[in-house]
Protein backbone atom coordinates (compact mmCIF):
# COMPACT_ATOMS: atom_id res chain seq x y z
CA UNK A 1 0.00 0.00 0.00
CA UNK A 2 1.03 3.63 0.09
CA UNK A 3 0.90 6.39 2.63
CA UNK A 4 -0.60 9.75 1.81
CA UNK A 5 1.95 12.51 2.02
CA UNK A 6 1.48 16.26 1.89
CA UNK A 7 4.55 17.74 0.25
CA UNK A 8 6.03 20.64 2.17
CA UNK A 9 7.85 23.50 0.43
CA UNK A 10 11.09 22.74 2.33
CA UNK A 11 11.14 18.99 1.65
CA UNK A 12 13.27 17.27 -0.95
CA UNK A 13 12.83 13.82 -2.44
CA UNK A 14 13.14 11.95 -5.71
CA UNK A 15 11.63 8.80 -7.07
CA UNK A 16 9.92 6.95 -9.89
CA UNK A 17 6.27 7.32 -10.87
CA UNK A 18 4.29 4.17 -10.10
CA UNK A 19 0.77 5.44 -10.87
CA UNK A 20 -0.89 8.67 -12.04
CA UNK A 21 -4.47 9.57 -11.11
CA UNK A 22 -6.83 12.50 -10.89
CA UNK A 23 -10.12 13.25 -9.24
CA UNK A 24 -12.66 15.86 -8.27
CA UNK A 25 -12.35 15.49 -4.51
CA UNK A 26 -14.47 18.53 -3.68
CA UNK A 27 -16.85 18.21 -6.62
CA UNK A 28 -15.68 21.29 -8.48
CA UNK A 29 -11.88 21.25 -8.82
CA UNK A 30 -9.73 18.64 -10.58
CA UNK A 31 -6.74 17.46 -8.54
CA UNK A 32 -3.79 15.55 -10.06
CA UNK A 33 -1.82 12.96 -8.11
CA UNK A 34 1.04 10.55 -8.62
CA UNK A 35 2.24 7.65 -6.54
CA UNK A 36 6.03 7.82 -6.35
CA UNK A 37 8.40 5.06 -5.22
CA UNK A 38 11.18 6.81 -3.32
CA UNK A 39 14.80 5.62 -3.19
CA UNK A 40 14.16 4.19 0.30
CA UNK A 41 11.44 1.94 -1.15
CA UNK A 42 8.46 3.81 0.33
CA UNK A 43 5.56 4.70 -1.97
CA UNK A 44 3.96 8.11 -1.38
CA UNK A 45 1.01 9.79 -3.04
CA UNK A 46 1.63 13.46 -3.83
CA UNK A 47 -0.39 16.17 -5.53
CA UNK A 48 1.23 17.76 -8.58
CA UNK A 49 0.39 20.43 -11.13
CA UNK A 50 -1.74 19.66 -14.19
CA UNK A 51 1.12 20.60 -16.50
CA UNK A 52 3.50 18.11 -14.86
CA UNK A 53 0.77 15.44 -14.70
CA UNK A 54 0.18 15.70 -18.46
CA UNK A 55 3.92 15.41 -19.23
CA UNK A 56 4.75 12.28 -17.21
CA UNK A 57 4.19 8.55 -17.60
CA UNK A 58 4.63 5.55 -15.34
CA UNK A 59 8.35 4.91 -14.97
CA UNK A 60 9.39 8.57 -15.28
CA UNK A 61 11.56 10.11 -12.59
CA UNK A 62 10.30 13.05 -10.49
CA UNK A 63 12.53 15.29 -8.36
CA UNK A 64 11.40 17.67 -5.61
CA UNK A 65 13.95 20.20 -4.31
CA UNK A 66 13.50 22.40 -1.21
CA UNK A 67 11.48 25.53 -1.99
CA UNK A 68 10.43 24.31 -5.46
CA UNK A 69 7.60 22.31 -7.00
CA UNK A 70 8.21 18.73 -8.22
CA UNK A 71 9.67 18.49 -11.74
CA UNK A 72 10.31 15.73 -14.23
CA UNK A 73 13.89 14.60 -13.80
Amino acid sequence: MFKSHKVGRDESWEGTVVKASRGMLDGSNMYHFVEVRLAEGDVVKVRISRRLWKSIAVGDRIVKRPGADPVKG
